[in-house]
Formats: C-alpha cells, structure tokens, sequence
C-alpha cells in the first residue's frame, strides 16, 4: 500500500486524488465551512492511515469520530448516497470496524489521559492561565527552585506550595533570582484556582501519559487510532489548545530522528486548530512553527482542521503540503478576501478556476492538492470525496464502554496514584507544635518568619508551617483532601 485513496476518479471530477505514505509526514490542511465534509474526510484519513499501520490522534470534538470503531452499514439513514458515490468514483467500498483506544481527560468517555505539572513545563503553564510576563516570570522562579530542592511538581497541589514559598520569602528569592512581586504570585495562585474550576486538576497527576501507548498497532497490523473525548473539554478551550501543543512537544522531545520514512510513525489531527494560534503570544506561534517544521523528521504528520486556512499563521502555512479544501463560504468583504487568498495557495488547473470552484463545490466534494513525487505539490483537482468504511456517527454509551473494557491499556491509567512529591516533602519538614497535657502547659510558640541567612528548605517549612495554621492553610489542606477522597468535583 503505497497511498490513501481519498477520491475523485470519476466525469466530471478530476483524476483519483491519493495521499502517498511516502510524504504522510510532510502535514496537511483539511479546512472548509460549518456542514460542507470536513469530519467525514478527516475519518477517511484516519481509516487509511490506520489500515497502512500508522498509528493516529485526533480529537474527537462533537463526539461523531467515535464511529470508527464500528463497520457502517448500507442499511443506515446517515451513509443513505455513500453506495452511490463509491460506484460513482469506482471504488469496491467494504464496511470495517477499527481499533480505537478512547481518552478523556476525565476518564469518563475513555482512558484517564494526564501529564505532570513539570512535564508541562512554564511555557505551555503561562499560555494556560494567560499569564503576563511579569507573573511568567515568577513561575520560572517556581520551577527553578523546585528544580534545586529536588522537589518534584507532579500535579496543582504541587505547584501552589511552591508558589506559597516565593510569595512568603520574596525578598529572599529575590536576592537570588531578581524581584519577585507577592502581587505576581497572587495573581497566578487565582488563574489555578480558575483552571482548578474548569476540570484541569484532572490533566496533571500519576499515572502519566506514556507516549509508547499511542503508538500501538493492533495484532493485525493496523495502526490504533486515539480518540480523545473533546466535547467537554471544548468548554475550555485554552486547555483543550495547550493540551495538544504539550502533546506535540513530547512527541518532539521524545522521538528519535527517523528521516524520511517510507511511513509516518504517528500522525495527528489538530482539529478547531484556530484556538491553538487565537490570542497566542509571539513565542508560542514561534514554538508551534519550530515544532512543526522539524517533527516530520520524527516521523510524525501534523494535519489541522479548521474553517479557514487564514486561522493558521502563514509560515506553518507554507508547511502544509497536503491539502484538502471543502467549500468557503464569502458572505463579507474579509471572507472573499480569505477565499482569493486560499486559493493562491494551490498550483493553478487550466480546467478551472480554482477560487470559483472553492465557493461552488458542494458536501462531500472538495478542491484538493497532494505531494507527488519528489514532494512536488500536485495540480489542484476538483475531488468527490470518498465515503468512509466504518460508521457515521456517534456509538452508544454500551458500544463505547466495551471498547474501553477490551483496550489493551484497560486498568493503566485508571487509578490516580499520589505519590510523595513537592507538597508531602515540604510539609513533613514542618515539626507541627506538640500539645502538653501537664497542667500548666502550653502550645510552642510559632517561630518567627525565615531569615536571609536560612536555606531554602528552612524558609520554606517555616513560612509552610504559619499557612497550615492559618485559615487560608486550612482551606488548602481541606481543598487538597476533597480532591483526594472525591469530595470535589
């Protein structure tokens, strides 16, 4: 198998459209309006990918990919015209299940997915929680420090109790690292709890992602494809952004350098991908691009699927050499212009305009463009999208619950494991004051704030010791507890 089918072939449309292996890597655009094919032709290239043994990611936004690990059927409403349109382009359409290992952030619709708070890192954190570079530079300071001590930052908990140290010796930090404002450390504390509110403790913890696990093929030899519940996680959908981009970046850090392969080793469909650029700062764009440009090495493809090829920034553009173009709708002055400027983008067809045909193609047609040989951008074609082998559509909850039982990964990631980290380490160097019995007797004094002579670990058990007394320190613990024992939702 050197090439996924995806369509045309037939009068009126022009040649067989296939997107060869060889060049799967080299990423792609599947854009197009709201209704005109895009979520149809995304499952059509995972289905290809997975039966040339590629393993895929892709999120899974308004619940319909979920369909793939079910054959469709002639006999459903939904795939009524799709016997008509393969004999239309000549294909011998087989209906066929997948293998698909199911995610959720909250382990609800799938596999618990999570990272650590370390692994995530100060960048990806700061784009987050929309931090200023004021307090980006205070959570550096959290990190660094963390780093010296040993101190691992695993989860939320984690990284309040080091923030809860710069706040408290400020000046003592700031002696070693540069001024670090308590309004700074305030301001982030209350973004977590935000975040905290929205559902993303779930994302940091143990067990962590293994990366290992999204790359498995099934015993026949087709790649797995990962699906990983998004339609609750689209109410936040920065977290739903920094998520995927934390994803890419292990996937970069962690792959060896594979040149040029005769196939991917993974492939990954960032779907809605406008939220990942809305808003972002000029080193989170510049991070994207790096990344982009340089994980095809690893043998990974990137594919983005969004409205308007505008909403990806033009020099992870001019990356994409796969192209798929579903209709684009000009109603206003700026959607004509970002239609005059989509179709530049392609190599000219004599047969056609190649604007006029993106604002004429119907559902389920697209203009496309694939890298030929030599990873020659192909001339653009009109295209008649094939339909896909498995089911159209979102499964039962009874469907999905046994596949999530017959995973392979079933039971891995279930159990949230809470390991000793940041937070118990710091609180057993506290001594918590013994309560004498004898009459007579009080409670030990608290001793005084931490001095520019303490060390780190001692400033940080006193100043730890005073919040733990205090009424802000006993919503902590009580916060900390509730999440443990499922108080908290």
């Amino acid at each position: 198998m050197d090439g996924i089918f995806i369509g045309g072939g037939c009068e009126g449309y022009g040649a067989a459209q296939t997107l060869l292996l060889k060049y799967g890597n080299r990423h792609g655009l599947v854009a197009g309006a709201t209704g005109t094919g895009k979520t149809v032709t995304l499952q059509v290239m995972a289905e290809g990918f997975s039966a040339a043994g590629v393993p895929v990611f892709l999120a899974d936004v308004k619940g319909d990919l979920a369909g793939l690990a079910r054959p469709g059927s002639d006999t459903a409403k939904m795939h009524e015209g799709f016997a008509a349109r393969a004999k239309t382009i000549g294909l011998d359409l087989a209906y066929a299940a997948f293998p698909v290992t199911f995610w959720d952030l909250w382990g609800r619709q799938g596999h618990p997915i999570r990272t650590t708070v370390a692994e995530m890192g100060p960048l990806l954190l700061s784009r987050l929680l929309e931090l200023t570079e004021a307090q980006e530079g205070a959570l550096n300071v959290a990190f660094r420090l963390a780093d010296e001590e040993g101190l691992a930052l695993l989860d939320l908990k984690d990284l309040q109790a080091m923030l809860n140290f710069v706040g408290e010796n400020a000046e003592e930090v700031g002696t070693r690292y540069g001024l670090v404002a308590k309004a700074s450390i305030g301001a982030i504390q209350r973004r977590l709890l935000v975040l905290e509110n929205e559902g993303g403790t779930q994302l940091f913890g143990e067990p962590a992602l293994d990366l290992a696990d999204m790359m498995q093929t099934a015993p026949d030899g087709r790649g797995r494809i990962n699906i990983l519940a998004a339609d609750r996680l689209m109410n936040s959908p920065r977290l739903y952004a920094t998520f995927l981009l934390w994803l890419l970046s292990e996937l970069f850090e962690t792959l060896p350098e594979v040149g040029d392969p005769e196939k991917p080793k993974l492939v990954f469909f960032f779907d809605e991908a406008h939220l990942l650029f809305d808003d972002a700062p000029k080193a989170l764009v510049a991070k994207v691009e790096q990344v982009a440009r340089l994980i095809r090495s690893k043998g990974v493809g990137i594919y983005f699927v969004t409205q308007q090829p505008a909403d990806v920034p033009e020099d992870i553009l001019a990356q994409l050499g796969n192209r798929v173009q579903h209709a684009l709708r000009a109603f206003t002055a700026k959607d004509q212009k970002n239609l005059s400027q989509a179709a530049q983008t392609y190599r000219s067809n004599p047969r056609f305009d190649t604007e006029t045909a993106i604002r004429e193609v119907g559902t389920g047609e697209a203009v496309t463009s694939f890298l030929e040989a030599k990873g020659v951008p192909g001339v653009v074609e009109r295209t008649l999208v094939r339909p896909p082998s498995s089911q159209l559509g979102p499964i039962t909850p009874d469907e999905r619950a046994q596949a999530i039982f017959a995973s392979p990964l079933a039971g891995k990631y279930d159990r949230l494991v809470d390991r000793e980290s940041a937070f118990e380490k710091l609180a057993a160097r506290v001594k918590p004051p013994e309560q004498e019995h004898s009459a007579g007797r009080r409670y030990e004094p608290k001793k005084p704030a931490a001095r520019r002579g303490d060390s780190v670990g001692e400033a940080f058990a006193k100043s730890f010791a005073r919040q733990l007394g205090s009424r802000s320190g006993q919503a902590l613990v009580r916060g900390v507890l509730g999440s443990l024992f499922g108080g908290r939702r």
